[in-house]
């Protein structure tokens, strides 16, 4: 055996062609049951789709380009979890295009922002971060109070989703501009319907302004991150450190 090694070793020709097909098998070992299997990702109970008013906040999030500063992805590391919280899973992006993971933070992750803090304190930070956190270069975004929030086509933005595998049902695209409508309104009369097709979603006057502007749209949206996935089940992976003082 050693001689024949000997001989592949001496033959830079012979040894290329072996390389090439042991990376070959292995490669071919490794990705192709990933074909047969229809999703990747493991599911997580809770996760679904953005409500209509919270999709269009997410396209305000990535239009006004908040992924340049702030990343939505929590590593399983002990300080990351121990200030953000629970590590991100991959299913609770799978109904993002594009996720909002980054590499960047200029300022704190927003994975698990949702809930943490009130849609008044949302809206001030957005109107004037200085006011809340003096030493933040964030700049304001207070014209986003005085814009309506455009939900005419929110409907046709669902339909392009659900062709690259986002499940809304044809009853969540033809109630879409209702529901983007009664997230934001106070009187419950409207939300009939709207707790079904969406669970968890939290549905208030988010900005306190009459009209349904940017604003509630970008702050529904960041009040729902991290809330919906049920992680009892899950438990933070050890970091390098704490595996070898165990």
């Amino acid at each position: 055996m050693l001689k024949h090694h000997k001989k592949i070793e001496k033959n830079s020709i012979l040894l290329l062609i072996f390389t090439v097909l042991v990376i070959s098998v292995g490669g071919i070992v490794e990705i192709l049951p990933l074909f047969r299997m229809e999703t990747t990702i493991e599911p997580v109970k809770g996760v679904r789709p953005y409500s209509p008013l919270e999709l269009a906040g997410y396209k305000i999030y990535i239009r006004e380009g908040c992924y340049n500063c702030h990343s939505q992805q929590i590593r399983p590391l002990r300080d990351e979890v121990e200030r953000y919280g629970h590590y991100s899973l991959a299913a609770e992006s799978m109904y993002d295009f594009p996720f909002q993971w980054g590499s960047k933070r200029t300022g704190p992750d927003l994975a698990r922002v949702g809930g943490k803090y009130s849609d008044e304190w949302h809206v001030q930070h957005l109107t004037h971060p200085q006011d809340l956190v003096p030493e933040s270069i964030m700049p304001g975004y207070k014209h986003l109070a005085h814009r309506g929030a455009d939900l005419d086509t929110i409907a046709e933005d669902m339909k392009v989703l659900r062709t690259i595998g986002v499940p809304y049902s044809d009853d969540m695209i033809k109630n879409a501009r209702r529901d983007a409508y009664a997230q934001a309104a106070d009187e419950s009369d409207y939300h009939d319907g709207l707790e079904e097709r969406y669970p968890k979603a939290v549905y208030r006057n988010f900005d306190g302004e009459v009209t349904t502007t940017e604003m509630d749209a970008l702050v529904a949206y960041l009040q729902i991150l991290g809330t919906l996935a049920e992680l009892k089940n899950y438990h933070s992976a050890p970091t390098t450190m704490e595996a070898s003082n165990d």
